[in-house]
């Protein structure tokens, strides 16, 4: 029992981390610094979209929201599942967030998963730095 409350305390922490995120406009933590977007990009907004009955604009958001529930559900029994059906699992879910996020990454059209370094957090903190060395230079 203990274990299913470690569980699902860390989710409930995750997600309460990206509440705030999402509450005082940073979003994804990741885009915010970078300017790219993550795996991850479009799960706050298309779990929102869940919760107004909106599943096609949740699927618009991030076609694969559904499998966090299966890998919650992993995470959960794990200790009932075989070891290697456990590792395949966890495997394949992986390698499908990242299959779909490579494609959704190059495609010119998704709105949501951008490659956009200049106008990452990271990116203006060099420029504002260099800009201050060749006054000072």
């Amino acid at each position: 029992m203990k274990k299913y409350r470690e569980v699902l305390t860390a989710f409930a922490a995750i997600a309460l981390i990206y509440i705030v995120f999402y509450i005082v406009g940073v979003g994804c933590p990741i885009k915010f610094l970078t300017g790219i977007s993550c795996a991850g990009c479009g799960m706050t907004r298309a779990f929102i979209a869940l919760l107004h009955l909106d599943v096609a604009s949740a699927f618009h958001y991030h076609p694969l929201f559904p499998l966090v529930f299966v890998a919650g559900a992993i995470a959960l029994f794990r200790k009932r599942i075989p070891g290697k059906l456990y590792r395949i699992s966890l495997f394949t879910i992986t390698g499908v967030f990242l299959i779909i996020y490579l494609l959704r990454l190059f495609d010119a059209s998704d709105t949501v998963v951008v490659f956009e370094p200049r106008n990452g957090f990271i990116y203006r903190i060099f420029v504002f730095i260099r800009r201050i060395l060749r006054n000072v230079l």
